[in-house]
């Protein structure tokens, strides 16, 4: 008899809730399932621990209820979203930007494989443009005498036949034209939803400086290929491109990915996943330990770069030595000292092998720390997942290195730095701190219940 006072009393003050929730009318919620409204906020322990209260005192007890009900509905009040026009919009602008994300990186998989069958010095020319490919065998010609005049040709592929020219040369195509692709491919849909009104201020603001760091990603491109069409300063010197240009190029590639992936987890994940207090307590703490971890992996990730650029991967294919020794003795001999850890074979794989068990280690150390955490599960499984590809990527790592870079490896590995680094976006964004009025809302019920 009391429960069913208690239900009715709620039921009364919040008939339009419940209606909105079940698109039925009140009486047949209390008839047919009075239960349904735990949906709205009430536990089936706040329900049962009303019974005990003496009779007289269940009204103030169910207006605060009520009061934590409209709140939690509210929640969202005063959130400023990123995109207008309700769900839909969200989920379409989210779409097209995830898609952007896997394009991009798909970009960073592309310039690996490019790289690695050393391939990127075979278009001696760039416009901004683009052009077609060769179309007739005079133009292979052309384009294959042009070659003939760079350093690589003559100090590393003398003697190439045109076929292999014709395979390095559309690698290299490849590379640029998806590049282009994307740019029309962001282009398009951005003005579109721009002109549906969708974007809001901030959100294209955003997008307008990612789309400004693509398109000069190109020139950072044109920029890299050039250092590797001058002359060697020794005649003993392989031409290669400046590794400070490739670590550039690379690091721009990384950036825009990330600003791509966290800006697409904004819009349609407005709040963090939290449905407690404890859980936003829990979340800040791995926040706290998730920062300094992720510029961890990221600088491994750009030292990488310098490891490719250096071609330090071809050398000391030994590990954990580095050939006999821990150390080799020639890690500081350039002058001034800091150009060893930029340009130095030696001392640049062996920062990329610190770095890159320290990464290990630290991802570790985050999983331990924060084993006892209460967190929403999803931060758990985003962190295990995490630490299960730090190790898959040291794995990776020392296996390229023991085979002498293998193109099949070599790609893989810089995939798996790639996917590390998307792993730490999306745990970074899933404990981030939720806005006020969420954390209002949360508060409020805490105290209530």
């Amino acid at each position: 008899m009391f429960r069913s006072r208690v239900v009715a009393l709620f039921v009364k003050g919040n008939n339009k809730a419940l209606c909105s929730l079940r698109g039925t009318t009140p009486s047949r919620v209390l008839k047919e399932e009075p239960f349904r409204l735990f949906s709205t906020g009430i536990t089936r322990q706040c329900l049962n621990s009303f019974r005990s209260l003496p009779k007289g005192h269940y009204v103030p007890s169910m207006r605060n209820m009520s009061t934590v009900t409209s709140v939690g509905v509210e929640s969202k009040e005063g959130l400023k979203l990123l995109v207008n026009g309700g769900p839909r919009a969200r989920k379409m602008v989210g779409i097209w930007l995830f898609g952007s994300a896997a394009w991009v990186f798909s970009m960073v998989i592309l310039g690996g494989i490019t790289r690695l069958t050393r391939s990127g010095l075979s278009m001696t020319d760039w416009k901004f443009t683009g052009g077609l490919p060769p179309l007739s065998d005079e133009d292979w010609l052309l384009e294959f005498e042009k070659y003939k005049q760079s350093p690589e040709y003559k100090r590393v592929n003398r003697g190439m036949s045109i076929e292999n020219f014709k395979f390095i040369y559309w690698m290299e195509y490849a590379h640029r034209m998806w590049g282009r692709a994307l740019g029309i491919m962001f282009a398009f849909p951005f003005s579109y939803l721009l002109c549906k009104g969708y974007i809001t201020l901030p959100l294209g603001l955003r997008l307008s400086a990612l789309f400004g760091l693509g398109a000069g990603q190109g020139l950072i491109g044109w920029w890299m290929v050039k250092s590797g069409l001058e002359e060697p300063t020794s005649e003993y010197a392989q031409p290669r491109v400046s590794p400070y240009r490739l670590a550039a190029h690379l690091t721009s590639a990384f950036a825009i990915y990330c600003g791509l992936l966290w800006t697409g987890l904004s819009v349609v994940m407005p709040e963090p996943p939290s449905k407690s207090v404890a859980w936003v307590h829990g979340a800040a703490k791995v926040k706290r330990l998730a920062l300094p971890v992720s510029l961890l992996v990221g600088i491994t990730a750009v030292s990488g770069a310098f490891v490719a650029g250096n071609d330090a991967g071809h050398a000391y294919n030994t590990f954990p030595k580095m050939g006999d020794t821990w150390i080799p003795a020639d890690v500081f001999d350039m002058k001034p000292l800091i150009r060893n850890f930029f340009e130095n074979t030696s001392t640049v794989q062996l920062d990329h092998r610190i770095l890159a068990t320290a990464t290990l280690v630290s991802i570790g150390a985050l999983w331990w720390s924060t084993r006892k955490f209460e967190t929403h599960p999803i931060v758990r499984s985003l962190i295990r997942t995490t630490l299960s590809m730090a190790a898959l990527q040291v794995t990776l790592g020392i296996s390229t290195l023991l085979s002498y870079v293998p193109v099949e490896l070599g790609t893989a590995h810089q995939a798996g730095a790639l996917t590390l680094l998307t792993l730490m976006i999306l745990l970074n964004h899933t404990v981030r701190s939720p806005s006020p009025s969420l954390l209002k809302s949360l508060t409020q019920a805490s105290k209530t219940i």
